[in-house]
């Protein structure tokens, strides 16, 4: 059984200083690549929900070599607290 993608998105950012969308699926590709739904915009999506839901935040940004935006973002008390209620530890990253 595999976690929800979003909660898999907030699970991959536990204990990390901060990560990218890229850095994310990268990440995330060994388990979710297959997936129709595995894309950047979706991903975008579900980071910009976290983010409005108070579980992740932008930390910095940049623009890269292709001149896009690369927006990084670090999980906050809340989103620690989320993932420790309702991630069970065998899914744990950290």
């Amino acid at each position: 059984m595999l976690l929800p993608s979003r909660t898999a998105v907030l699970n991959e950012l536990d204990g990390e200083k901060e990560l990218n969308v890229n850095q994310i699926m990268s990440r995330l590709e060994p388990t979710y690549g297959n997936e129709s739904q595995f894309n950047k915009k979706l991903y975008v999506e579900h980071i910009m929900a976290l983010e409005a839901n108070g579980l992740v935040e932008l930390t910095s940004y940049e623009v890269d070599e292709k001149d896009e935006l690369v927006c990084f973002y670090r999980m906050t008390q809340e989103g620690q607290a989320t993932v420790e209620k309702y991630v069970d530890k065998k899914y744990r990253k950290a």
